[in-house]
C-alpha cells in the first residue's frame, strides 16, 4: 500500500466514524482534530478500526503519530506496505 492509499484508508475510517464531516478539504499537515469535530473517543475509534480492519496495534505512546494524515501515512507505511489497498469497504 502506498502512502497516498494509507491516507485514503485513514479518511475512510474517519468517514465511518463521523459521517457528517466534510473531508474534501482536509489539509494533510494539520492535526485532524483541529480540522473536524473529533473528540478523544472518536480518535480511539480510529485506532480500534485500524486494529479491526488491518490487525495493526498502535500503542498509546504512538497515538500522536496519527495526528495528521501525513504523519499517519509515515507511521503506518511500514506496517501496511505489503497489504493491498481495497478502497472503500
Amino acid at each position: 500500500m502506498s502512502k497516498e492509499e494509507i491516507k485514503k484508508l485513514v479518511l475512510d475510517i474517519v468517514e465511518d466514524i463521523v459521517p457528517d464531516e466534510d473531508l474534501s478539504n482536509i489539509d494533510p499537515d494539520v492535526r485532524l482534530r483541529e480540522q473536524m469535530d473529533l473528540d478523544s473517543m472518536d480518535f480511539l475509534d480510529i485506532v480500534m478500526e485500524l486494529r479491526k480492519r488491518y490487525k495493526i496495534e498502535v500503542p498509546e505512546d504512538d497515538y500522536m503519530e496519527l495526528a495528521t494524515l501525513n504523519s499517519s501515512a509515515e507511521y503506518l507505511y511500514d506496517k501496511l506496505k505489503d497489504v493491498p489497498y481495497e478502497g472503500d469497504r
